[in-house]
């Protein structure tokens, strides 16, 4: 248990915000140093005391993962409060990146063209995607950031590739599901 005066629920509250995307419980329980199953107590504690508040955020369970974040109801609000200022063929590419969760800078630009670069120096400079070397290569690693987790809310499943049955999973990809939120339907 936390050592200050605050509860459990308390500091997983402020977990989920400062994280600012969705946790498991292992990683909520290794963050809190505490066991599994006081955050699982703790957790429905908070869910059941934000459902039962009149406040436009939210505890939200998506699969194995939970996040804070507003209602989905606020969708309009947010789109009038935080426009995105970015071109249309780079909200694509974000697209793109967030579709694959990580991907090499080189298989970006073969899939969206050597604008690509253009459009990763916009999103690099706006905080929504991270890059890293390759270990082993000359390319980068693609990555989305925490600032794209608060912008843009996006359901786990909005962000799952479509795949044909002959298509495997890259082994190198690590899924990180993001958040729900509607942008992506309006920069199609």
């Amino acid at each position: 248990m936390p050592s200050d005066s605050l509860s459990l629920s308390a500091h997983l509250e402020a977990i989920l915000y400062l994280k600012g995307r969705p946790l498991t419980l292992g990683e909520l329980a290794e963050i809190a140093a505490v066991g599994r199953e006081e955050v699982e107590l703790a957790l429905l504690t908070l869910m059941a005391d934000y459902a039962h508040r009149d406040t436009a955020l939210e505890i939200r369970q998506e699969g194995s993962r939970y996040g804070l974040q507003l209602r989905e109801s606020l969708g309009n609000l947010v789109q009038n409060l935080l426009p995105v200022d970015l071109s249309t063929a780079s909200l694509r590419t974000l697209a793109t990146i967030a579709l694959k969760k990580r991907l090499l800078q080189s298989e970006l630009v073969e899939l969206r063209g050597s604008g690509a670069y253009d459009h990763i120096k916009e999103l690099l400079s706006q905080g929504f995607i991270e890059r890293r070397r390759q270990s082993d290569g000359r390319s980068y690693w693609l990555t989305l950031s925490e600032k794209f987790h608060r912008t843009f809310a996006i359901k786990a499943d909005d962000l799952s590739p479509r795949r044909t049955p002959a298509e495997e999973p890259s082994p190198s990809a690590s899924p990180e599901p993001a958040p729900p939120h509607d942008i992506w339907k309006d920069a199609a």
